[in-house]
């Protein structure tokens, strides 16, 4: 979530978030998602939230939280809300040290556990627009020691906007500015401005409507190889972190890895994973 709170501006027309209001929205959406906004961040929700009161026919943000709470398409409008108050920039290859660490590491580590299955399990959490589980399976058929083997990679996110953008794997020359141009040339139809994945790549992701503050959902995730949930964590206060990297930790299976963003730390004082030192990357082993 891009840290722009912007001054003020009291004679711009238009509805405003009283301080009254605030708190009680802001209490909602942490109920909801986790997502927990500070006193001092009232116009950023202010301004992230009026394309919703417009798209809502709300006029007011009292109308709006009372949409929010008691409108029979309030939980279709808290993955609107979720959209808008959360950043969703992303690329193909991005990251490129975490990448290598995944290649480099992470994939040998559960080729050899699973030799038997000849399985690699992947979760990617908050994928947004399929950017991230893509490059991970492109990075996957491209790689000749797993032919004969089988990839499952589950792509989640809250987000049915950015989930209906992924699955229909077309993307611009700006998303893919960073994947090896043979690589486009292998994996990837259409002209300079505008491509998309051939299916035997499509194919290998499943995505998945997925709020990572919502433990029931995530108990239908287990037994995955390895877990991406890149910059993702940054947006929730400790307590809703500590309760999603538990979840996580769970869905994977015993000496499984986990991924986060570069200025995401884990905190885990629990001493449920073991950070390694990969490269210039850290991943977390589930002890």
């Amino acid at each position: 979530m891009a840290d722009t709170t912007a001054m003020r501006n009291t004679d711009t027309p238009g509805p405003k978030l009283s301080p009254d209001t605030f708190k009680q929205l802001r209490d909602l959406i942490y109920e909801k998602t986790g997502i927990y906004f500070q006193g001092n961040k009232t116009y950023l929700l202010e301004s992230r939230l009026l394309p919703r009161l417009k798209a809502s026919h709300c006029q007011t943000f009292e109308k709006y939280l009372s949409y929010l709470r008691f409108d029979a398409y309030r939980d279709r409008e808290v993955t609107e809300l979720y959209t808008v108050i959360t950043t969703n920039e992303t690329y193909f290859f991005r990251d490129e040290a975490q990448l290598e660490s995944f290649m480099k590491v992470m994939v040998p580590e559960v080729m050899k556990t699973n030799a038997d299955t000849k399985q690699v399990r992947i979760w990617s959490a908050a994928c947004s627009t399929g950017d991230e589980p893509y490059t991970l399976a492109l990075l996957l058929r491209d790689y000749p020691p797993l032919n004969g083997w089988t990839i499952d990679i589950l792509a989640t996110d809250i987000s049915e906007n950015v989930l209906n953008i992924a699955r229909t794997a077309t993307y611009s020359s700006h998303s893919l500015r960073k994947v090896p141009p043979a690589m486009v040339a292998k994996y990837f139809t259409g002209n300079k401005e505008q491509r998309t994945l051939v299916p035997q790549v499509k194919d290998m992701v499943r995505f998945m409507n997925v709020n990572l503050y919502d433990r029931p959902r995530l108990k239908l995730v287990r037994g995955m190889d390895i877990v991406f949930c890149r910059n993702c964590l940054i947006y929730f206060d400790e307590k809703a972190k500590g309760q999603i990297v538990s979840d996580l930790r769970d869905a994977l299976r015993p000496k499984g890895f986990l991924m986060i963003g570069f200025s995401e730390t884990l905190h885990d004082t629990t001493g449920h994973f073991r950070a390694i030192h990969a490269g210039r990357s850290v991943i977390h082993e589930k002890q």
